[in-house]
């Protein structure tokens, strides 16, 4: 439905509208400068929107010119507490916050579909909500625009989801990746106060020392992982955090450790969280110290449905070329709150390339980096791949309910 040319004739827009969310950047879930920069955006399309009332997230609908079912498209809007050094003339100008991870591409990528799809809103077999979230990165906006009904915004709850992200390394500008099944991981967070009795170094009988308890502790959770997780569904469990004491002669009376936990089903995600439990607890007791877990769930398995990621594979490759777009041959260890929208409906996540030209992906900053750069040129793949995404979606949603009706009529 879409060429690549009907993006390019908004380019210049989009990149503007990129540039000037990167230099203010927000973070979590309260972002009324980047939701007033999205609003003004999108003034003058046929849009029925709404504001956030938990958080500053805009849902607008896009209603089609024949009946048909809703399609969900979304932009994550939010940054990082990141103090960016990446050179780049249209920098944050905000210190300590950086757009380090693409979500400004995200923001205009979507507001371009809006673009794209407005123009041609009544070849439209059905109506497309656009998902504008804040509080990707830690803050579970996603689940919070759930609750405030942005899956049945149009009427109906939508029958397919999607989203897109771009990675400044890894994938060369001008490509795709999607898998079907599990394409990023669960995340949990895990604080661990272990309490003993303080006490004068010389005389560590006469203290009960929480120091080689917690030692033991991330050395015995490694080791109950690969003993108790299947290799072929694997776990991580990443201690990146360890503190105890203030002086060399001192056994103190607690430590404390955090950790990262990253799981790829609903299985293994409880399994580790028991395993993580009993190793810490287990230990504890051989020491005789006392264990507190805060034991803290935070996103889960982000899972793509295997049908709508096969869409999304063939869409993709009409909009970027066949050879362009693969299927990616195993998941990756981030995690995404998208994955609070694929519970809920089918859809698919897919991973957009944005490596910017003279630089190697294998070696580029990656997301996150203070040094991260991303190509401004994967603004018009992001739109035009969204757009085809719902475009495509609705009608053959329209000419399955057309074959369906027409086996049902009587001879």
């Amino acid at each position: 439905m879409f060429a690549r040319t009907d993006a390019l004739a908004i380019e210049d827009s989009l990149i503007r509208l990129r540039h000037a969310l990167h230099r203010q950047p927000e973070l979590g879930l309260d972002l009324p400068r980047t939701q007033q920069t999205v609003l003004e955006a999108l003034a003058g399309l046929p849009l029925e929107i709404t504001l956030g009332k938990q958080l500053t997230s805009v849902t607008a609908v896009l209603r089609g010119g024949r009946p048909g079912p809703a399609v969900l498209l979304r932009g994550d809007m939010d940054a990082l507490p990141v103090q960016e050094d990446s050179g780049v003339p249209y920098a944050s100008e905000a210190a300590g916050r950086m757009h380090a991870c693409g979500h400004d591409l995200h923001t205009a990528g979507l507001v371009g579909a809006a673009r794209l799809l407005a123009g041609r809103r009544e070849e439209l077999a059905g109506d497309v909500v656009l998902m504008f979230q804040p509080g990707e990165e830690g803050m579970g906006g996603a689940r919070l625009m759930i609750e405030e009904g942005v899956l049945d915004a149009a009427g109906t709850r939508a029958v397919a989801a999607y989203a897109l992200h771009v990675t400044s390394a890894v994938l060369p500008a001008g490509t795709a990746a999607v898998r079907p099944g599990p394409v990023l991981a669960a995340s949990d967070e895990v604080t661990v106060r272990v309490l003993g009795a303080g006490g004068h170094g010389s005389s560590p009988h006469a203290a009960t020392d929480p120091v080689p308890a917690v030692c033991e502790m991330v050395t015995a959770l490694q080791t109950m992982v690969t003993r108790t997780i299947d290799i072929f569904d694997p776990a991580v469990v990443t201690v990146g955090s360890l503190h105890a004491g203030s002086a060399g002669n001192v056994i103190p009376g607690a430590a404390e450790f955090t950790a990262t936990v990253r799981s790829f089903s609903e299985g293994t995600h409880a399994r580790i969280r028991s395993g993580f439990e009993r190793t810490v607890r287990g230990v504890a007791a051989a020491h005789g110290v006392t264990a507190e877990i805060d034991y803290r769930e935070n996103y889960p398995v982000t899972v793509n449905d295997p049908v709508e990621a096969a869409f999304a594979l063939r869409t993709a490759r009409g909009v970027l070329g066949a050879g362009q777009v693969f299927e990616a041959p195993r998941p990756m260890a981030g995690s995404e709150d998208f994955s609070y929208v694929l519970r809920e409906v089918p859809g698919a996540y897919v991973g957009l390339g944005a490596c910017p030209p003279g630089s190697d992906p294998a070696t580029a900053p990656m997301n996150h980096s203070p040094q991260a750069v991303y190509d401004d040129r994967a603004v018009v793949d992001a739109a035009v791949l969204l757009a085809e995404l719902a475009a495509r979606r609705l009608q053959e949603a329209k000419e399955a309910q057309e074959a369906r009706a027409a086996t049902e009529e009587p001879s």
